[in-house]
């Protein structure tokens, strides 16, 4: 049995999808409500409450964990008492580049680390689903707006970022290794806005925005700590934030997807 956390967020449901299709018992674990489906053991608990996941993890052997909540070695000695042995953290980047400013994943990455569980981190960049953030502007006036129009970065997919879960929680040879996850290619947000334009066949005015007006848009949906990383790496990124890593390609033998193939593939989105 694996446990999956965020089962209706953004790499959650797939790897829900992809676990079930390959035969894995699965416990779908989210905080809200989610929608039925064949083969899928759903529980509404919160990692903010650990005492509440006895249910979700009892008779699980992995468990594939967001950073959530403020106290991961209860989090974790909750998983150990319910037989879990194996656990996938999806960390970030920053946790690695960027720790002063990552506290939170990094604090995740450590209580693993001495957990004496068998683990992998998984490191993401940033994903090709922040450009949801523009499809109301896009959907109403075919513009959008960013910071740091021409700094490249290379963004990855959610859709990747699952299967590469998929694999690690099915085979050996993952042990405590940290995977960091990458698009196949930089790209800028103003090359981004074009290929979401594309994608729609039609133009997307790029519209470039301060760092300060950057700043205000994020404080609404993080804390300070994380938008200044953030914004550091949107704007003046190191050279390992540049790299693109080969990790995906390595575990699914293929390339990752780049974000023109995401805008294709979601375009009905920003319609």
């Amino acid at each position: 049995m694996i446990v999956v956390t965020g089962a209706t967020g953004n790499v959650g449901h797939q790897l829900v999808a992809l676990l079930t299709a390959a035969g894995a018992q699965v416990t779908a674990l989210s905080r809200h409500a989610a929608e039925p489906s064949d083969g899928v053991r759903h529980v509404r608990a919160d990692l903010a409450d650990p005492s509440g996941l006895k249910e979700a993890f009892d008779g699980a052997d992995a468990l594939f964990l967001l950073v959530a909540g403020e106290d991961p070695q209860a989090v974790l000695e909750a998983a150990r008492a319910g037989g879990i042995r194996r656990v996938v953290l999806l960390s970030s980047q920053g946790a690695g580049t960027r720790p002063e400013s990552y506290r939170h994943p990094v604090a995740f990455e450590e209580a693993l680390r001495r957990s004496g569980l068998e683990w992998t981190i998984l490191r993401p960049g940033g994903f090709h689903t922040n450009a949801y953030a523009w499809a109301p502007s896009i959907r109403a006036s075919r513009s959008a707006a960013a910071p740091f129009g021409d700094v490249a970065l290379p963004t990855v997919g959610p859709g990747d970022i699952a299967e590469v879960a998929a694999a690690v929680l099915r085979e050996a040879g993952h042990a405590g290794r940290t995977y960091v996850l990458t698009g196949p290619e930089p790209t800028t947000p103003r090359e981004r806005v074009a290929a979401i334009g594309a994608a729609l066949g039609e133009p997307v005015r790029f519209a470039e925005q301060t760092r300060e007006e950057a700043r205000a848009q994020m404080l609404q949906v993080m804390p300070e700590p994380v938008a200044e990383g953030t914004l550091a790496i949107l704007g003046a990124p190191t050279d390992a934030e540049r790299q693109v890593s080969p990790h995906v390609e390595q575990i699914l033998g293929r390339a990752p997807r780049s974000f023109a193939d995401w805008a294709a593939r979601n375009a009905a989105a920003f319609m």
